[in-house]
């Protein structure tokens, strides 16, 4: 294949990408979804013509991870900080922990019954932790269209799961987890990350405020993902860093009082703010475009058509969804729809399962269930956009 071939390709994967976005807007079924299908169709249209196409897991890899910092900054910058909010902060971190503890070691409870005594329950925990995080790169994009309390609810909550995800799989991968130096490491590790994430928030503050040369965001940006990097390589949950830079950055006049209003200008913060947010969202729309494309195409027809998995697939959503109905409707004592149905797995879905290590893979849970528990998940989520359009918010349900 040529390249001008590949730049054809490419172009439409775009303007595709870009339609599925205004459809969504007009029919509320996820563009997410959109794109998933239209990677299984190309696939099955190569597959048909004999040709052979491989896809390296890397770059699958590559433009999940940027694209996850892509969207939590993208969201991140969008989210004002005030008093008022600190209610739904809080219900919306609540919601976050206590589902994901409750789901993971739910579905982890189900695997080693399902595997046997064999499999000890740290792999199975371990495999559950994916299946129980809720992919901000899915939810977000997606419900644009709600009103601001719901929207700002789901986005706090799948953010706030993305890193308490990550954060306990971290936890469950330990050699000496449900050890007490465990804990002990945890915490330490938790520490750690918060000084970084003040840190790195300084020093990038700092460059977006004093650069004066032309090109400066795809720097800062770089910085950005060079800081994440080298967390991550420490084990650390450096999505954090993400949300605290963008948090900063949306929010400098909550955060820079008093001494340090001398370093740095608010108004100039001010000005440079909607230039990132634009840069980041083009980015975060065209990483997201390519990833789930990539993702859809990866994935085999034949093998997601198969009952057993089918089964296990839709017990897996089941338990999830039981579980979400019952914290939102007798814990939390919210409003249940559209939220009940919007716990989308995705990209940080796939992006931990590609992270266990070797000695904790399980044969049950492969790639394909993965696929079956996120198309799930996403019909789910179609299905609680559409009765969003008929029942309206209650007044401070939030």
């Amino acid at each position: 294949m040529g390249p001008y071939s590949i730049l054809i390709y490419l172009s439409i994967a775009v303007i595709l990408s870009y339609l599925f976005d205004l459809a969504a807007r007009a029919t509320k079924v996820p563009s997410v979804l959109m794109l998933l299908l239209t990677g299984i169709a190309i696939k099955q249209a190569v597959d048909y013509t004999g040709a052979t196409v491989m896809l390296p897991r890397v770059t699958l890899e590559l433009l999940g991870i940027v694209g996850l910092i892509m969207i939590v900054l993208e969201e991140s910058l969008n989210l004002q900080l005030s008093r008022d909010k600190g209610p739904l902060v809080r219900r919306s971190f609540a919601a976050a922990a206590l589902m994901l503890l409750a789901q993971a070691f739910a579905i982890g409870a189900l695997l080693q019954w399902y595997l046997g005594a064999a499999v000890p329950f740290q792999t199975c925990l371990l495999n559950a932790v994916p299946l129980a995080v809720i992919s901000s790169a899915v939810a977000i994009p997606s419900v644009s269209g709600l009103g601001s309390a719901q929207r700002e609810f789901i986005v706090y909550e799948s953010t706030f799961s993305d890193i308490l995800g990550i954060m306990l799989f971290n936890f469950v991968a330990q050699d000496n987890f449900a050890q007490g130096i465990s804990a002990v490491t945890f915490t330490r590790d938790l520490l750690a990350i918060l000084v970084v994430s003040v840190l790195a928030t300084a020093v990038l503050a700092f460059l977006l405020d004093r650069i004066r040369h032309h090109v400066k965001f795809f720097l800062v940006l770089a910085f950005l993902i060079l800081i994440y990097s080298l967390a991550k390589k420490l084990h650390l949950s450096s999505l954090l860093v993400v949300l605290v830079f963008g948090l900063v950055i949306r929010n400098a006049a909550v955060f820079l009082r008093g001494p340090l209003q001398r370093w740095f200008h608010l108004e100039r913060l001010q000005d440079e703010l909607h230039q990132l947010q634009s840069i980041t969202a083009e980015s975060a729309f065209l990483i997201r475009t390519f990833f789930f494309l990539l993702f859809g195409f990866s994935i085999s027809l034949g093998n997601i058509l198969d009952a057993r998995l089918l089964l296990q697939g839709v017990l897996i959503v089941g338990v999830l969804t039981l579980i979400r109905f019952f914290y939102l409707r007798y814990v939390a004592r919210t409003s249940l729809i559209p939220e009940v149905f919007i716990a989308p797995k995705g990209l940080i879905t796939i992006l931990l399962f590609y992270s266990i290590p070797q000695q904790h893979l399980i044969g049950e849970v492969s790639e394909n269930i993965l696929f079956i528990v996120i198309l799930l998940t996403g019909l789910l989520m179609l299905v609680g956009l559409q009765l969003s359009g008929r029942e309206q918010p209650e007044i401070g349900e939030y």
